[in-house]
């Protein structure tokens, strides 16, 4: 492979190196690529997905993409890491999640890199209490001089594996702009065919972690209370044909499918309530590391509804920004959806909190300025 040239950025000093990036959808690809667009002087290494190369001519930084959706540290990605750190002369090189990728670490450092930083997210905290999976982490942490956190979930679970002095703490940013309180709700709900109608909206992948079958179960309790309310469900995934064949007879529950992202505004503001009850799965393996839907919705202006899985409640304030259920209870989370949809001003109370909140300590501009200090 030939490094490919800086472009108009200038000098490449940052390589990041990443299983997860967009044009592939989902929480982790939407920080790791926010991280790469407010940092000078960066390259990313990323696998191939659907749609890529248009969404890398976009970019203004340049991507170098693995041939196959899946990047493992074999020799092949070690060489083309390598390539790129002393085709660049890069100083620092970032991996986008710390599980497996970091393993590569030495021969990055072998090429010329002198500082290694390395993201966490929920699989990482899940290695943690994993044998086997753990003592492969605390070898990846080993090759680190900062190792990020999501909120203190992840700390005090990555902390009985890596050196406690290389955590730092590192959560993921939300676009203010993009992500607000919507001028005009009704035309939001009309648009979607859901003029008048109290709206609970979920925005995930569906797979079965996130708790989109627990609302499903949930919800004839929900209609029992608020008998027009609409369960929106917005998002694609392996769990679509299981969730549809729940939902049937509930013609109030609607889905999306796949959404791209800039088309998601549009769906949180026809919500009156966000919910994402998840659920901790496969003892400890399938865990929420934090959850950035519930940042966007808080910055929405939406009151959440979260379950208590791993980093999810790092993400809500309970009782300022929403409120946090037991995802495993279906009655439980039927209870706090009713709550807030038969009490509009508690929720907008609990809504603008959730903006407040995140305008105050959630921003892009916050988080880079901690992501460039890391950096150095």
């Amino acid at each position: 492979m030939t490094a490919p040239a800086a472009g108009a950025g200038g000098e490449i000093r940052v390589v990041v190196v990443t299983n997860d990036f967009p044009p592939r959808p989902g929480g982790i690809q939407s920080f790791v690529h926010g991280l790469a667009l407010r940092t000078p002087g960066v390259a990313v290494y990323a696998p191939a997905w659907t749609g890529c190369a248009a969404f890398d001519r976009r970019q203004p930084y340049p991507v170098v993409r693995h041939p196959t959706s899946l990047m493992l540290p074999t020799r092949a990605v070690a060489r083309t890491a390598a390539r790129l750190v002393a085709g660049h002369g890069a100083r620092t090189v970032v991996f986008g999640a710390a599980a497996p990728l970091g393993l590569l670490a030495p021969a990055v450092r072998a090429a010329g890199a002198r500082r290694v930083v390395m993201l966490t997210h929920g699989h990482e905290a899940a290695w943690a209490g994993t044998p086997g999976f753990r003592e492969v982490l605390r070898r990846i942490g080993g090759h680190a001089d900062v190792v990020t956190y999501l909120g203190e979930y992840t700390r005090s679970r990555l902390a009985a594996v890596i050196d406690p002095g290389k955590l730092v703490r590192l959560a993921p940013g939300v676009d203010t702009d993009t992500f607000r309180p919507a001028t005009d709700p009704e035309a939001a709900k009309a648009r979607l065919g859901l003029a008048g109608r109290p709206v609970v909206v979920c925005v995930s992948r569906l797979v079965p972690r996130k708790g989109q079958d627990q609302l499903i179960r949930a919800w004839p309790e929900v209609l029992r209370a608020v008998p027009d309310a609409v369960l929106l469900l917005v998002g694609g995934g392996p769990y679509r044909r299981t969730l549809e064949r729940l939902a049937r007879g509930l013609r109030s529950v609607r889905f999306t499918g796949t959404v791209p992202a800039d088309g998601l505004p549009g769906y949180y503001a026809a919500g009156d309530v966000f919910a994402m009850p998840c659920r901790t799965r496969l003892r400890g393996i399938d865990v929420e590391g934090l959850g950035i839907v519930f940042l966007e919705a808080s910055a929405t202006g939406l009151p959440v509804v979260a379950g208590a899985s791993g980093g999810a409640p790092d993400a809500v304030r309970p009782g300022e920004t929403g409120l946090v259920v037991d995802g495993t209870d279906p009655a439980q989370v039927a209870a706090a959806l009713v709550e807030l949809l038969a009490n509009p001003d508690r929720a907008r109370k609990l809504g603008a909190g959730g903006r407040d909140w995140i305008t105050g300590e959630w921003t892009w501009d916050q988080v880079a300025a901690r992501f460039h200090t890391l950096l150095e």
